[in-house]
């Protein structure tokens, strides 16, 4: 059977251009417009948040850190105060001094005399930790001496220890230290300094940082930053899918009319609404089916004329011819007849196979192929076999048919036996034919979907019409007609048709 456009040139794809099948190569990437403005809108919207969030981030942390290293140097300067006090009185007056604080209070630390330095689990180190922790020995060094020794640490409400006997906090009375070392329910970092005042007394200072600065550790995203970033997200995502949808529902249905193109007279124009750009390309769609329908109109008004008055003049010379008593001149003027009303034949014929009007529906391929095969069944001039299956599809049941049966009939017409194979996917179906023919040579492959071409000058069955009505039926679909010639022999014809 005669094969293939396969030797004709394509065109290549513009430079600069990204092809489909780049894109299609992305799995993750939406094929529709709502959905790739939707993923379009998630990750610029992502990457607005995550840059505003790091910049606020960094600002709301710098002036976390401000307050708490004021707040830290205030602490510091109250115990260097502290310290100045205590150190300014008599000794045996110290110890009477410390019971009246812890009875009645007057001092945000709690402060008592221990013989030797108490050691405690300090917090994990942060940065931090390490700053307020040198603002606070900075601090105390410059207001009592660099001289003294001293000890600055951070310390959990639960790991504080007090006194000589190193009692944990809850083993005192609430009245005692409670007030001064804790913040329930935030239970702050307890800033604990000892200062060595003689040989062996240490005074002991200490103190939970205040409301807001609970925290010596570097925060996360606040969780406030990521509850706007839900809440913006589900409020705008409906809402622009709304948006989108409208605005696209005119080019589905736009897409659905370019797909089917109704030319009938009865079937109304496009509704035009949309946006600008929306209606311009629905009233440029109306304008080309309009015109559509007048060339059609015209052409099929013009091949009817045609056909009308080619009968009379070609009977009328077959008339005369009869009356004409030269035999070889007889005969030359009866074959110049037969060839001129063959070739209006074949002209009209043509127009007839390739301009079917009908509307798109549901299509049974595998029912109508396999009606096509029981059709050869028992016939001598060959046999058709139908392979695979697949879902229906929509096209215009009278024109695939006539496809299919060109492609089948000649398949049997040079290779005496036809295999047809399906092939469904998602995106397309393809109808692969192959014969047991010999092929067709290189050179005649470009030339095979020509009219009136036929490979065996011989034979005197059809009139090449058959390959390229099939082919602009294809094209009609949106799909393509490609031949090549098979390496065991024979040709093999694929139709590739698109699922919209």
């Amino acid at each position: 059977m005669p094969p293939s456009d396969s030797g004709k040139l394509r065109p290549a794809s513009r430079p600069g251009f990204p092809s489909r099948r780049w894109f299609a190569s992305i799995r993750w990437f939406p094929s529709s417009l709502l959905g790739r403005v939707l993923l379009l809108t998630l990750l610029a919207m992502a990457s607005a948040q995550v840059i505003s969030s790091v910049a606020w981030i960094a600002t709301f942390r710098a002036q976390q850190v401000q307050g708490l290293v004021a707040t830290t140097r205030n602490l510091a300067q109250s115990a260097a105060a502290t310290a100045q006090f205590f150190n300014s009185l008599p000794q045996e007056y110290r110890h009477i001094v410390l019971d009246q604080l812890r009875d009645m209070g007057g001092t945000r630390f709690f402060v008592s005399l221990n013989d030797n330095l108490i050691k405690m689990t300090s917090l994990p180190d942060t940065e931090r930790k390490r700053l307020v922790t040198e603002v606070v020995e900075s601090e105390l060094r410059k207001r009592l001496g660099n001289q003294i020794n001293l000890h600055v640490e951070f310390v959990h409400p639960d790991n504080v220890r007090i006194l000589n006997t190193e009692l944990p906090l809850d083993a005192l009375p609430p009245s005692w230290a409670h007030y001064a070392l804790t913040l329930e329910p935030l239970n702050p970092p307890v800033l604990v300094t000892q200062i060595e005042v003689t040989e062996s007394e240490w005074l002991y200072l200490a103190a939970a940082l205040p409301a807001p600065y609970v925290s010596l550790e570097d925060e996360g995203i606040p969780g406030q930053q990521i509850l706007f970033l839900v809440v913006m997200i589900a409020i705008l995502f409906p809402v622009l899918a709304w948006l989108i949808r409208q605005q696209t529902r005119p080019l589905r249905k736009l897409a659905k009319a370019a797909r089917d193109l109704p030319l009938d007279d009865s079937q109304p124009p496009l509704a035009e609404q949309g946006s600008a750009e929306i209606l311009a390309v629905t009233r440029s769609f109306n304008t080309m089916r309009r015109r559509l329908q007048s060339y059609i109109s015209d052409r099929n008004q013009m091949f009817r004329a045609i056909s009308h008055d080619l009968k009379t003049p070609i009977t009328r010379l077959r008339l005369r011819v009869d009356l004409i008593d030269d035999d070889v001149m007889r005969e030359r003027l009866e074959a110049d007849l037969q060839e001129l009303e063959l070739l209006a034949k074949n002209a009209l014929q043509s127009m007839k196979d390739t301009d079917i009007h009908e509307n798109a529906e549901p299509v049974d391929v595998e029912r109508m192929l396999k009606g096509m095969a029981e059709a050869y069944q028992g016939e001598a001039s060959g046999r058709v076999t139908v392979q695979g299956h697949c879902r229906p599809y929509r096209g215009k049941p009278l024109a695939l048919k006539r496809c299919f049966g060109n492609l089948v009939d000649n398949a049997v017409k040079y290779g005496h036996k036809a295999l047809v194979r399906l092939e469904d996917g998602p995106g397309r179906l393809a109808i692969h034919v192959q014969d047991e023919g010999p092929g067709v040579s290189e050179d005649q492959l470009a030339r095979i979907f020509e009219p009136y071409y036929r490979l065996d000058d011989n034979q005197r069955q059809g009139f090449g019409l058959g390959l390229g009505i099939a082919r602009n039926i294809a094209q009609s679909h949106g799909g393509e007609l490609e031949i090549s010639n098979r390496p065991e022999g024979g040709l093999h014809v694929t139709l590739t048709l698109p699922r919209h």
